[in-house]
């Protein structure tokens, strides 16, 4: 039996997943672009503001990770939650370790729009949802399977 097109595994998904793995996708197309802007105006010293050579490093590496994962969320791949998760504990551990100086010396820069408190917010929005999302695309996959073939068996 042949795999279900991406189409039929969409369509297979809870409503609240579509949202849930479409909020993902624009959400690392943004990081996406937000780094890749950073790398475009400061080249491979963007980050040089944080001291952590590991920091920068990791920075860098959002270039690939966060488009990586939009490609495993769109493509409905199991492994794209757990990307996501993954990426968005570093990403958010990374910038408090980069910014802890200056969000102890100014606590009012935490309710900045930019910056903290979105990385923050959305990391804990892709810790709640990680999980359920991820069994949601499992079942979604075998159900588009099982609509799938009940089809190629009703056409024989």
């Amino acid at each position: 039996m042949t795999r279900p097109r991406l189409g039929q595994r969409w369509s297979a998904l809870p409503v609240w997943a579509r949202w849930v793995a479409a909020t993902y996708a624009f959400a690392f197309t943004q990081g996406t672009c937000a780094h890749l802007i950073d790398l475009a105006r400061g080249g491979v010293h963007a980050y040089a503001a944080f001291p952590q050579v590991s920091l920068q490093v990791f920075f860098i590496s959002l270039v690939v990770l966060d488009p990586l994962t939009v490609f495993l969320v769109i493509r409905l791949h199991r492994a794209g939650p757990w990307l996501a998760c993954g990426v968005m504990l570093a990403d958010a551990t990374a910038n408090w370790i980069g910014n802890w100086q200056r969000a102890t010396a100014d606590p009012a820069a935490l309710l900045r729009p930019v910056g903290l408190l979105p990385i923050t917010l959305f990391t804990l929005y892709v810790l709640v949802t990680c999980i359920p999302l991820h069994r949601a695309l499992a079942v979604s996959r075998k159900a588009a399977e099982g609509r799938r073939g009940a089809r190629e068996g009703a056409l024989r």
